[in-house]
Order: structure tokens, then C-alpha cells, then sequence
């Protein structure tokens, strides 16, 4: 069973499993993980200029879409990229999506994201992230217009820094990217993208690798493991993602690890198991990535 389509405002569906390739810059390796990912069907790749691997990602993209055995068509699969917080601003955010594109091989990009929603080299208070990521959206409304991107969205933004929007988007975002797991369940702000009509992105859905071990010492977790030997620590936890609403983009180098993420379209977790994980959330939050909460 392919992986179901999360619809967006616009009018546009994007995959709810991707491939992450967050920290893979081997290109050799990267183009073997790609071209696997893609023949085993998985129709999302997320990547971002901070991750300096989208030529990697567009150098494989560009010999699978040119093999015509596979029949693949470039608007058949997913790309996600990100605006670093180092090319923050109008100027800086449009030269990011020019290289970003000619970098991946592509005439556009399904969905581009401003990464963070503060900018390099300033104090955590300061009036310029506000600037600076007013103007960089602004420069990603002018690209989606021109239809250089056919998404846009923001990743780790918190229900404020999207309340700000409201005061200067003539476009809302689309997707929001952020750290989402059941010890980061984050209910304020996942309700708050459902009722404004944000589709969310899970990431680090594996607690970077941390809910993966036997003793992660989340009992809840044990718990729904015992019951489900059909299903592996991962692919529970990334069931619990997807059946939030959320779409998730889990790394995965071998073969193994790739074939079970992308398989998880073929499961589910029953309610009483979902309200087990749940009640994770009742323990102290614990991120294993980045909170902007302190972002001004």
C-alpha cells in the first residue's frame, strides 16, 4: 500500500512518508540511499541547504528520472527544501531558492521552508529575526507566485511566530516542520496548524534514535511494543506520528530500515494503544533537536 497524501490548502497533496537526509552528505552514499528510497516507493525526499547534500539529492533525482526503465516522472516525487538561518531576509531567501534549484537539478521545488524561524549570528531577543523572516516569506510569496516553488511553509516555528504571520502574510504557510514524538507530543500547536489548515511535519520522530533503545525507559512505550511483535520500535513510534495527522520523514541508510518506514503505510495502531502512547505526554517534555521557544 502506498502512503496516503496529506492534502494542503492549495490544492496539493504531499506524501505522509518522506525520506530524511538530515546529516547524509556522503554523496556516494546519499545517491545509493536515494535511488533505493525512490525504487521502493517513496515518493518524498526532504533535504535543506543547511544539510549541504542537495546536490547529492539532485544528482540521484537526475539519474532516476532519466532512467527510462522506472518510469518515473519528475512530478511524481516530493522535494522538500530549507532556507538556512544564515540566508535569512528577502535578498538572502530568494538567492537560497535559486541555488537550491539549480543545486537539485529542478525547475521547481514542491515545498520550501524557512528552517528556523530565527537568523544567524543574533541575540536571542533581537527585533531583527522578526525582520528578517517577514522579508524572507515575502521573497517566498513572490517564488510560489512564480511557480519556482509550489509550496511554502515554515519548520520549528511556535504558535506565536505563526500568530505573527497573520500581520504580514498575504500567503499563509502551508506546512510546519517540527519536532513531534510522545515525548514532544506538542498538542497546543498541532491543534493550532489543524484548525488554521497548516499541515504538520514530523521530524526527529525516533527521538533521534534515543525511543529506539530497550531501555528508553518510557514505560507506555514497552508497553505497546509487547503488544504489537508484528510492528518494530520504530515503526510504532512513526505509526503514532501518522495517525496524529502528521507526515514523517525518518532517515534510514540500509535497506532494512528503509523498506520498514516506508511500510508502515500497511499498519495501524489500534485507539486504546494510540491513548497508551499518548499518555506519554505526561511525563516531563523532552526534545531531542531545537525549541525556538526563546526566539523573538
Amino acid at each position: 500500500m502506498a502512503p496516503r497524501m496529506i492534502p494542503l490548502v492549495n490544492g496539493l497533496s504531499m506524501p505522509s512518508v518522506g525520506l530524511g537526509t538530515w546529516q547524509h552528505r556522503d554523496p556516494v552514499v546519499l545517491n545509493g540511499v536515494v535511488l533505493r528510497a525512490l525504487d521502493m516507493g517513496y515518493r518524498l525526499i526532504d533535504t535543506a541547504s543547511a544539510y549541504r547534500n542537495e546536490a547529492a539529492i539532485g544528482n540521484a533525482l537526475a539519474a532516476a528520472l532519466g532512467d527510462k526503465a522506472s518510469m518515473l516522472r519528475r512530478e511524481d516525487v516530493w522535494i522538500t527544501s530549507k532556507l538556512a538561518p544564515k540566508q535569512q531576509g528577502y535578498s538572502g531567501a530568494t538567492a537560497a531558492v535559486l541555488e537550491s534549484l539549480k543545486s537539485l537539478q529542478v525547475d521547481y521545488i514542491d515545498l520550501y521552508l524557512i528552517h528556523w524561524p530565527g537568523a544567524s549570528g543574533k541575540a536571542l531577543d533581537s527585533p531583527a529575526h522578526r525582520t528578517l523572516r517577514e522579508g524572507s516569506w515575502r521573497a517566498l510569496e513572490e517564488l510560489y507566485r512564480q511557480k519556482r516553488v509550489r509550496a511554502i511553509g515554515v519548520s520549528n516555528y511556535t504558535q506565536r511566530h505563526l500568530e505573527e504571520m497573520r500581520e504580514y502574510a498575504e500567503i499563509a504557510p502551508m506546512v510546519n516542520q517540527c519536532e513531534f514524538h510522545p515525548r514532544a507530543q506538542q498538542p497546543g500547536l498541532l491543534r493550532y496548524c489543524r484548525e488554521s489548515g497548516i499541515a504538520f511535519t514530523a521530524y526527529a520522530s525516533l527521538g533521534e534514535g534515543a525511543l529506539l533503545a530497550d531501555d528508553s525507559g518510557v514505560e507506555q512505550l514497552e508497553v505497546v511494543c509487547s503488544r504489537r511483535p508484528d510492528l518494530t520500535r520504530a515503526q510504532i513510534l512513526l505509526l503514532w506520528g501518522l495517525q496524529h495527522g502528521a507526515a514523517v520523514i525518518p532517515k534510514a541508510t540500509s535497506d532494512r530500515h528503509l523498506q520498514e518506514n516506508i511500510a508502515v503505510a500497511d499498519h495501524r495502531l489500534s485507539a486504546d494503544e494510540m491513548a497508551i502512547l499518548d499518555d506519554i505526554g505526561k511525563l516531563p517534555e523532552r526534545r531531542f533537536c531545537w525549541d525556538a521557544a526563546s526566539v523573538a
